[in-house]
């Protein structure tokens, strides 16, 4: 099996599916978040000697910058325009094009949703929290950190050590980051900066991974904590 196969398919296929999310029936975006999650956890699990820099690592500093970013995250949530809102407030400076109205953010948020099904309700939170604490970290930095970083610097990406300092493929990865996070750009940008930080200084994947389950354990813990279900 080519390397790239085990650290690209899982990230694919959650997007995949969480794009049919909303589309095929009422209340599908709660039920195709279960099957996500399930289906990638499964894949990654399956694949997991493939995989073999998918190893959990605690260290303070992974716990720190998991803290740090979240914090940061929340903190900036609705101070930096999305890249969207750019997009159009650029478009108004160039040729005048009204600025539509924003659209209020739609929380996911199953305990209304299920109103009349608690525990239906409160169990797809646990499944949303388990999901972004556990499948999508080990996920996100299998596909950003470890195969996208080095992929950058070398095709042969195994071929590059974890620790290995490259300032563009540093710089590309973040912006990628980034990207893929149109709503909170600027956040996700400093987010895999410091993810791919820790990963350079320890040259292993697992303080990462670490990091990035704390930031969405607090982010998940915040809104729920809150009823600030934007944030879940």
């Amino acid at each position: 099996m080519m390397p790239e196969i085990p650290r690209v398919v899982p990230f694919a296929l959650f997007l995949v599916i969480g794009a049919m999310a909303g589309k095929g029936f009422e209340g599908s975006e709660y039920w195709m978040y279960v099957v996500k999650t399930v289906a990638v956890g499964a894949l990654l699990w399956w694949w997991r000697d493939r995989i073999r820099e998918m190893r959990w690592a605690f260290s303070v500093e992974g716990v720190l910058v998991g803290v740090g970013i979240a914090v940061l995250w929340v903190g900036l949530t609705g101070v930096i325009p999305s890249l969207g809102r750019l997009w159009d407030l650029g478009r108004q400076l160039v040729d005048g094009t009204p600025i539509p109205p924003e659209k209020p953010v739609k929380g996911w948020n199953p305990v209304e949703y299920f109103a009349g099904q608690p525990l239906l309700g409160w169990g797809m939170v646990l499944v949303r929290v388990l999901g972004r604490s556990l499948v999508v970290p080990a996920m996100e930095e299998v596909f950003y950190r470890s195969f996208v970083y080095r992929y950058v610097i070398k095709p042969d990406f195994e071929s590059v050590a974890l620790g290995t300092r490259h300032v563009m493929a540093w710089l590309a990865t973040s912006a990628l980051f980034g990207l893929s996070h149109p709503d909170h750009w600027l956040q996700a940008i400093v987010c895999g900066a410091a993810y791919q930080w820790l990963v350079i200084r320890k040259g292993r994947l697992g303080d990462a991974m670490v990091a990035h389950a704390v930031t969405n354990l607090l982010i998940s813990g915040y809104a729920i904590g809150t009823g600030r279900w934007e944030f879940s």
